[in-house]
């Protein structure tokens, strides 16, 4: 194959594009022109998607959508942009797709550098046999770890891997009368967010608008591949999450459980609820959604290796388009932090 024949293009067939991301061994539901929508409706988020296709026929040789976050608008949002590439750039096996990749983050390097600090290709799956492609674009590896539950495994098997303690959460959570609901009706974001809003202020880290939250309900939901399950107790709701689901397999989005509920343990048992939801329903694995870089301490981290899943480090790659701006910002970042919590 020629080169010439190659196109890089921002206009992707979408139909195309979602054939070629579910057929591919390595596509998520963060490649797929769904998810495009859902960060084009989100404040202070914006998609970038680009591909490299055959000029002549349209076929997909390699692929990747990025979406810029900024904590806020104006000149501020700047010093907070970073365009993350969940799952990565897909791309075709061979000598065609490995120039298609080329080309692709050349430009998008090129596209990227003038809207965030940085870019951050965080994996879904094992990518190591594609880091020396990434390192030549100027990605440089980090360790990152996940936590997997195989719910191929019966629901003793998994219920058995489960920590002890987190068991007698699970217990006491049904012991005290909290149940799970699946919801159905828009206006409960309102109150999902308000669940948010309080575990992540009182962790003081920044959270996405509501827009975001609102976007999957409208996009992924009826789309069957986005869920979101309340914990009730006593005809009141005191926590919930947000999933992902595509390809049989599940995704951990946010969960929100206000302090003033935590004795009743609703976030282990929207878990348990997830994880035996997907075995009944014929789903292959659990995913976590992340546990942190192994040389930091990360609390979350051990919440979720109570559960048994499988330990894996899939790392991520990192590639600093503007490293003095990274400084400034990052020093701004923590006085923000005090002034905001003060």
């Amino acid at each position: 194959m020629k080169e010439n024949t190659l196109k890089l293009t921002e206009t992707i067939d979408k139909k195309k594009w979602s054939e070629f991301v579910y057929n591919h061994p390595h596509g998520t539901i963060f490649q797929i022109p769904e998810m495009e929508e859902v960060y084009a409706r989100t404040k202070n988020h914006e998609p970038v998607s680009l591909a490299v296709i055959n000029d002549d026929t349209g076929e997909i040789f390699a692929l990747l959508l990025a979406v810029v976050l900024k904590e806020m608008g104006g000149f501020l949002g700047s010093f907070s942009a970073r365009s993350i590439i969940h799952g990565g750039p897909l791309f075709v096996e061979g000598e065609r797709g490995t120039l298609a990749l080329k080309n692709l983050m050349e430009y998008y390097n090129e596209v990227a550098g003038k809207k965030a600090l940085y870019s951050e290709i965080r994996n879904i799956d094992d990518t190591s046999n594609f880091k020396p492609l990434f390192e030549d674009s100027g990605y440089n590896f980090e360790e990152h770890f996940n936590f997997l539950i195989d719910l191929k495994k019966s629901k003793e098997e998994v219920l058995k891997q489960i920590h002890r303690s987190m068991r007698k959460n699970i217990k006491k959570s049904q012991n005290k009368g909290v149940t799970i609901e699946e919801i159905k009706d828009r206006s409960y974001i309102k109150t999902y967010y308000e669940f948010l809003s309080d575990v992540y202020g009182y962790a003081k880290v920044p959270l996405a608008d509501i827009t975001l939250f609102e976007a999957i309900y409208d996009v992924l939901v009826p789309a069957g591949m986005a869920k979101f399950h309340f914990a009730k107790h006593d005809g009141k709701y005191i926590g919930a999450r947000s999933t992902f689901i595509y390809k049989k397999l599940i995704y951990a989005h946010h969960v929100g459980v206000p302090r003033a509920y935590r004795n009743l343990y609703p976030n282990a048992l929207l878990n348990y609820h997830i994880i035996t939801w997907g075995q009944d329903n014929g789903y292959h694995t659990f995913d976590f959604g992340g546990a942190g870089n192994p040389k930091k301490e990360y609390g979350v981290r051990e919440f979720k290796k109570q559960f048994g899943g499988d330990l894996v480090n899939f790392g991520r790659y990192k590639n600093l388009h503007h490293p003095l701006k990274i400084r400034i910002a990052e020093k701004g970042f923590e006085v923000y932090k005090k002034l905001k919590h003060v």
